[in-house]
């Protein structure tokens, strides 16, 4: 249902339903009966009230609730003195049903108790602020439609996105569209693109765009000379400065310039693509840049992989770790045709650079490395987990923007508000709805559930009470009762193999040592992280005790529980992961919420994901803020109460 705000009287929606009478009566369905009640604040309606909702006639509104009589959706009430009233017969369905309020003219629109299918459409155009409610099935959700949304919205014109807009809200807000329609104009008026004669060109819709917009935001230094009215040759080591400029006044730019390839490397893709991938490397290749975007889980890596095929050049991969280099050389290696001969891996354990070369951000974003890397014309640079884009490899812009970029992430969101790097220096987001992947059964939706703890411990609650700041937040993240807690998670679950996060190093080793599970932490050397991280990769799980009563040796060689702390935040391959608690967090972080939640994320199988917290503390705050970008994906988010 929607409700028009008082608030925006100059904003009259318009309501197709209210120009005629009788069809307003004719359409009349148990969720316009539902808004009428609403409307009357009353549980019961007379005929004459809901003909007053509807704008219809109070013989129309008899006739067409005569008919949800017939159908069993409502009954009637037939007082001799009175009027007669009706009701729905199912009550629950007026107290749960989903209610949509809209502030047009502040672009916001919150849903109380929406549907996956409205939150998976909200997801597509619109950014979700804020969640209230901390009891399972009363959350409400607030969403803001910002420019940025609407620029990367993934609809092939304004017409497609405004039916998207309409299909959520089924009153129509001519401002509100209007603004989308113009937001949408805004993305698709500067382009750049690649002259004959091998130089970069900015192209303008129009004359007084050139005048009014480029010749204002562009430094003397991002363009060479004027070309025509609309057009304008750019000076090409400043296409990056071109694009965030323009960027910042409103106006993304798309990029159609030819893009060097570098020299050819001989690869082929040996696994067969989905659809929803298949459709993620036409686009970029249509593109030439992008970011794939999608749950963990969901094959980014193996599209990113067919994307290196099909550019068919010289390709860097960077990433944020020694361990997600090896694990990318391993899925090169199964699912393409490379030679491993051609596969080099530059980081501070070796450095090889090939055709195809794999190096860590740190590494290359260091100056004394960086003439080997501009040795090679790579035709394709693919940033793994792509927010590190706004690291040391920054400066490198100018580069980079000659090639074709792709970058890869499950939350593009950067956490310094830094979305336009993004956006800017590799580009627009690619990617499959979340929800659609879940219902399709490609990823299996992780049931998720936060769970707040409370105080067992006198001494640890009024030393909370009497911290402030970063210690307050501390105390509450390593409050003894979340180890009774992961014992009872753990033990409930002890069929699955399971990752516990910490935030700080002294809670990983209590928590460690009182499940007898190892810890790994950045101070684990690099060969004994691998070496743990493959005994948990073992197929088959132990029977071991994880509540306490053992003395923490195991039968087998595998591992069933793994306490780790942000190393395994990013990346890391645990496919056989089906189970994680988080025991603390980095104060809300959302990337980090969507990244733990995505170790269990998987095509089969059960995923689960339990987020503590301290009650009454900021923890819960941080908790939710966490949770909220897997709510926006579609994910559905419980919340629990845990007894004294």
């Amino acid at each position: 249902m929607t409700d028009d705000t008082g608030d925006d009287a100059g904003d009259a929606p318009t309501d197709d339903a209210t120009t005629d009478p009788d069809s307003a009566a004719d359409d009349l369905s148990l969720d316009r009966f539902h808004e009428a009640l609403e409307a009357e604040e009353r549980p019961v309606a007379t005929a004459s009230e809901v003909a007053r909702r509807l704008g219809t006639t109070q013989a129309a509104a008899r006739d067409a609730l005569a008919a949800l009589v017939d159908r069993g959706d409502v009954d009637r009430l037939d007082v001799e003195a009175d009027p007669v009233v009706f009701y729905p017969r199912d009550w629950g369905a007026l107290a749960n049903r989903e209610r949509v309020v809209t502030f047009p003219k502040r672009r916001e629109i919150v849903v109380d108790r929406p549907t996956q299918y409205t939150r998976a459409r909200l997801s597509q155009f619109a950014n979700l602020v804020d969640t209230t409610g901390t009891e399972p099935g009363t959350r409400g959700y607030l969403y803001r439609i910002r420019q940025e949304d609407v620029w990367a919205a993934p609809f092939d014109d304004a017409d497609a996105l405004v039916g998207a807009l309409r299909s959520v809200l089924p009153r129509r807000y001519d401002h509100l569209e209007e603004w989308v329609r113009d937001q949408w104009r805004r993305a698709h008026r500067f382009r750049l693109y690649t002259h004959a004669d091998g130089y970069v060109v900015l192209e303008a819709a129009s004359e007084s765009l050139m005048g009014n917009v480029a010749d204002q935001h562009l430094d003397d230094d991002h363009l060479r000379a004027p070309i025509s009215d609309t057009e304008a040759w750019v000076n090409e080591d400043a296409v990056a400065a071109v694009k965030r400029a323009l960027y910042d006044a409103g106006y993304p730019v798309e990029d159609d310039r030819d893009l060097e390839t570098g020299d050819p490397v001989e690869i082929e893709l040996t696994t067969d693509l989905r659809d929803y991938q298949a459709t993620w490397v036409e686009t970029f290749l249509d593109r030439k840049s992008g970011v794939y975007v999608g749950p963990p889980g969901s094959g980014k890596t193996v599209a990113a992989i067919a994307t290196i095929a099909a550019v068919g050049g010289e390709t860097l991969i960077l990433v944020p770790s020694r361990e997600l280099a090896d694990q990318w050389r391993e899925e090169l290696l199964d699912h393409s045709t490379v030679d491993p001969a051609e596969i080099g891996l530059y980081h501070g354990g070796t450095k090889d650079i090939r055709p195809v070369t794999i190096a860590t951000y740190q590494i290359a974003g260091m100056d004394r490395h960086r003439s080997l890397f501009d040795s090679r014309e790579w035709g394709l640079i693919c940033f793994d987990e792509a927010h590190h884009i706004t690291a040391p490899v920054y400066s490198r812009t100018a580069e980079l923007q000659s090639k074709h970029r792709l970058g890869l992430s499950a939350t593009p969101v950067s956490e310094t508000g830094s979305e336009e790097e993004i956006f800017t220096l590799i580009g627009q987001p690619i990617g499959a709805d979340w929800d659609s992947l879940f219902e399709a059964g490609f990823v299996q939706e992780p049931e998720v559930e936060i769970r707040y703890v409370p105080w067992r411990d006198e001494v640890s609650k009024n030393e909370y009470a009497a911290a402030d700041g970063r210690e307050r937040r501390r105390i509450a993240a390593e409050n003894p009762a979340k180890v009774e807690e992961i014992r009872y998670l753990l033990s409930a679950h002890r069929d699955k193999k399971a990752l516990v996060f910490v935030e700080y190093l002294d809670q990983g080793d209590e928590i460690a040592d009182a499940l007898g599970a190892p810890f790994i932490s950045g101070e684990t050397p690099h060969h004994e992280r691998a070496e743990l991280f493959r005994r948990f990769r073992a197929e088959a799980g132990g029977d071991d005790d994880v509540t306490g009563d053992h003395d923490g040796s195991r039968d087998s060689d595998d591992l069933d529980v793994l306490v780790v702390s942000r190393v395994g935040d990013e990346g890391i391959d645990l496919p056989n992961a089906e189970l994680a608690v988080v025991a603390s967090g980095l104060g809300g972080s959302r990337r980090q919420g969507s990244q733990r939640a995505g170790r269990t994320m998987r095509p089969t199988g059960s995923a689960l994901v339990y987020v503590l917290a301290t009650r009454g503390s900021s923890e819960e705050e941080f908790a939710q803020r966490q949770m909220r970008h897997l709510g926006r994906k579609g994910v559905r988010v419980r919340e629990t109460n845990v007894a004294e």
